[in-house]
Order: C-alpha cells, then sequence, then structure tokens
C-alpha cells in the first residue's frame, strides 16, 4: 500500500494498519504529535483510524531550542 506521507509517497509494510501502527512503525509513538489525515486533523483518540491505500498523511512534531 502506498500513502502520501508528508508530501512524498511512502510504501507501507503490511503490519502497519492504522495511524498509531504508523507512528510507532516511524518511531514517533511517544512524542507529541499533530495528525492530519485527508486534510483533516484528527485528535489523539482517533490514531486508530486504519489506513488506506493513497491516503494523504501529514505528520507535525514539535523540536525544542533557543
Amino acid at each position: 500500500m502506498t500513502i502520501d506521507l508528508n508530501g512524498k509517497s511512502y510504501t507501507i509494510v503490511p503490519e502497519v494498519k492504522t495511524v498509531q501502527h504508523l507512528l510507532e512503525h516511524l518511531q514517533l509513538g511517544d512524542r507529541i504529535l499533530i495528525v492530519e489525515k485527508n486534510k483533516e486533523i484528527l485528535q489523539k483518540d482517533c490514531y486508530d483510524a486504519p489506513i488506506m491505500d493513497k491516503d494523504q498523511i501529514e505528520i507535525i512534531h514539535f523540536v525544542g531550542g533557543g
């Protein structure tokens, strides 16, 4: 299955079935994030939403610094 991840085509492994699985696969599961799926911001309790072929996913995470 192929999705659009942050503007780039990305092939995901079959084990990645939900947004939460994708975040864990990308090792982002423990970060504070904003996730957008098909141009809609997902609340954290909706990360179990299934990922379908051709979905558009945007992930924004915060970086500290000064």
